[in-house]
């Protein structure tokens, strides 16, 4: 099994780091030359299920050589000539249009010279005899998969240079995994405004921190993109193992859900670099199910996500939510997908979620979902983040839930967190650090109001119809304006809530009629 381990020493992670960043700034280069791929939208993701099926293929060999110890069967997850020794571990081996045609096309002729299904085609269709194992992980990824390279013969220079990294190598996985969070960011820069928001890994690390995983509870992040709460909180678990059948019960209690095929494949990869067997993704919307439909056995300790906002779901969708709070705002549908999957029994579920401000100040359908909140759950925290927490994705300001299924609500404790001394946002360049927490995480153990924070009774939020807006009484008035695309965002989004308001007075009248 794959492990996040340490290395024996920082001087051979460097070395390793060195060389792994080498290999991969040639394959990126090589990559530049070809004309089938536009930007890094298209050869990071290339770059990716190359490497995907490398790391399969040495995770293959050394759970083989463990079985012939062992004296027991084993049976690979690739069979042969798909494997990546059969056809991309030779030096000279296919290239040029067979090596395109072998990997893209149904029908193809293979290494061994004989026809028969392409590679994608083959991995596609791979299923296991009674689900649970890596042949369904495989073919999940690779529907959603197409190889986008046009030149066979740059292809094969790409895949003779990943040949030389050695997932077997725990240096290798480790520096790795390092360098791929990093890729992961440089794509999510690279999609601009395309919806994938990138959370700042101190948020994200601060909210699991706070949240606490205990081994033997259950992880959900129902919209988890690329991986980031999956990733930390199986970090975090990872230290409380102490045994092979604790890291046992780990591997199953890591969950997520992400209905886009590339972030689907990238969070696949993401977690078996990590040290994860057998990745638990749904490849579905989440939000696909009647809420009504969810019972005890889809329920969850523990919910940590940072859902989509902005977007729009399909009329299907709304459906599947009570029809006084069917709304089109993403955030909205998934904060109730959320109550519904936390735990009653034997302990309350918790959850820790990223929301932006229209959540919070919405009325409609957004107060009756609060007021079903502040009724049904305790909502404890609201952690206000500073302005350009997700620059360069959007100026929209954010905030922090965090909530169990201990309720009712009695009072709501608030948090504002200021941008460091001298500076009015976050930059691109200049981001979020998790030191910007501390005094944060040393407040939530013992709380008491300050400057930077302040509690409001829950009958006093129910009487403003459930307006969780409440700006810091205690803090400094501050008398500059905001800045122009700061304003610019205040104004849409009202827009957008009377577009809906609109639309929900044209559906009461319709209904009369």
């Amino acid at each position: 099994m794959a492990r996040t381990r340490k290395p024996n020493s920082s001087e051979a992670q460097l070395t390793t780091a060195q060389q792994l960043g080498s290999i991969v700034k040639s394959c990126r280069d090589i990559m530049r030359k070809d004309k089938g791929l536009s930007g890094d939208l298209d050869r990071l993701p290339m770059l990716v299920w190359v490497m995907f099926l490398k790391f399969i293929d040495d995770m293959e060999t050394l759970r083989e050589s463990e079985a012939i110890l062992k004296g027991e069967r084993f049976r690979p997850a690739i069979e042969a000539p798909y494997r990546w020794r059969d056809w991309a571990a030779k030096e000279d081996g296919i290239t040029g249009d067979s090596l395109i045609a072998f990997i893209s096309q149904d029908k193809a002729v293979r290494t061994d010279g004989s026809e028969g299904q392409g590679l994608f085609a083959y991995l596609r269709g791979l299923q296991s005899a009674n689900g649970g194992d890596r042949r369904d992980v495989i073919a999940a990824i690779f529907r959603g998969t197409v190889n986008r390279m046009i030149s066979g013969y740059l292809l094969r220079d790409m895949i003779n240079k990943i040949n030389a990294i050695h997932f077997s190598s725990s240096e290798e996985i480790h520096t790795l995994s390092l360098l791929y969070e990093s890729m992961l960011k440089e794509m999510r820069d690279a999609a601009g405004d395309s919806g994938e928001f990138y959370t700042p890994r101190p948020v994200i690390r601060f909210m699991v921190a706070v949240t606490d995983p205990r081994l033997g509870e259950t992880v959900l992040d129902p919209a988890c993109g690329t991986g980031g709460f999956l990733v930390e909180s199986y970090k975090h678990l990872y230290e409380q193992c102490k045994t092979v059948e604790d890291f046992d019960v780990l591997q199953k209690d890591i969950m997520g859900g992400e209905a886009k095929p590339l972030p689907y494949m990238l969070c696949q990869m993401n977690l078996l670099l990590h040290g994860m067997d057998y990745p638990n993704i749904d490849p579905e919307n989440s939000l696909r199910n009647p809420l009504r439909e969810i019972g005890d056995a889809q329920r969850v300790d523990i919910i940590l996500t940072n859902p989509p906002f902005g977007g729009e779901e399909e009329r299907g969708i709304l459906g599947n939510f009570p029809e006084d709070k069917q709304t089109s705002e993403t955030t909205l549908l998934f904060l109730q997908l959320i109550m519904r999957r936390l735990r009653r029994t034997p302990a309350p579920g918790r959850a820790g979620v990223v929301v932006p401000n229209g959540a919070l100040f919405g009325d409609g359908v957004a107060a009756r979902i609060k007021e079903e909140l502040l009724k049904e759950f305790n909502l404890h925290t609201i952690v206000r983040m500073p302005n350009g927490v997700f620059a360069p994705y959007t100026g929209i300001p954010t905030n922090l839930l965090f909530f169990d299924r201990n309720g009712p609500t009695k009072e709501v404790w608030y948090y504002e967190l200021p941008l460091p001394e001298g500076r009015k946002n976050y930059t691109k360049t200049k981001p979020m650090q998790l030191e910007e927490f501390a005094d944060c995480m040393a407040w939530w153990k013992e709380r008491a109001e300050g400057e930077r924070a302040w509690k409001i009774p829950a009958e006093q939020i129910a009487k403003n119809n459930y307006n969780l807006d409440i700006k810091n009484p205690n803090g400094k008035k501050d008398l500059e304006q905001l800045p122009p695309e700061e304003l610019m965002e205040s104004i849409l989004a009202k827009e957008e809530r009377i577009a809906e308001i609109m639309g929900e007075i044209k559906g009461l009248l319709a209904e009369k009629r």
